[in-house]
């Protein structure tokens, strides 16, 4: 198990082999569902978007253990990644680059790496109060939303990580406020959320008192 895939994370549509060896039967075809999830035989469905081959084998290892093997050999292997785009993102506002950015299968792109791919902020962006909208169970934001974020009103931070307001009843969507400064800086990236289908990242631009 140690010489297993441990650098490419298994995606939406991705293939992989996978077999127990104290089972001594041939290895069988499983796929990564688009919840993320993988149906592993006695098992059930596991999580498997985002991990590696090896960190899936090994998490798997003690499911099998537990109830029908002394010592179970886990061997996963990706046989087929999906080239189909998951979807879209948005980036807009101080960035040099804005626009549309698509999230391929495996990709695990947060918001600081969004932002450098779009060439990083512009000269005048307030890098601690970027805005990450994010849409209710997954859906994506439209553009009349994306327009409204162009002008947000003020909010408060209620998180250590990244705050979120507060959303209304009928609220479809939850924003998040991002510090640049605080994840690249000084090196929390561990406040640097993972993007989903669907999300808008917003650079405001900051005040300058004259």
């Amino acid at each position: 198990m140690e010489v297993l895939n441990d650098s490419t994370k298994l995606g939406i549509g991705d293939h992989v082999s996978f077999r127990i060896v104290e089972d001594r039967h041939e290895p069988i075809r499983l796929f990564v569902t688009d919840s993320g999830e993988m149906e592993v035989p006695l098992i059930g469905r596991v999580m498997a978007r985002g991990k590696t081959c090896k960190q899936l084998a090994y998490e798997i290892k003690p499911l099998f253990e537990k109830e029908y093997f002394k010592t179970a050999t886990v061997i996963i292997g990706l046989d087929l990644v999906s080239t189909k785009p998951l979807g879209n993102i948005f980036i807009t506002g101080q960035v040099r680059s804005g626009g549309v950015m698509v999230l391929m299968p495996g990709d695990a792109v947060t918001v600081s790496q969004a932002i450098l791919r779009a060439g990083g902020v512009g000269d005048f962006a307030d890098k601690r109060k970027i805005r990450l909208v994010r849409k209710k169970e997954g859906v994506p934001v439209t553009t009349a939303e994306a327009l409204q974020i162009m002008q947000p009103k003020k909010q408060s931070v209620i998180s250590k990580i990244f705050s979120r307001k507060k959303a209304a009843p009928n609220d479809s969507t939850v924003t998040y406020l991002v510090d640049l400064v605080d994840i690249l800086e000084n090196g929390h990236l561990e406040r640097d959320p993972e993007l989903k289908v669907g999300d808008l990242i917003y650079v405001p631009e900051r005040l300058i008192n004259y």
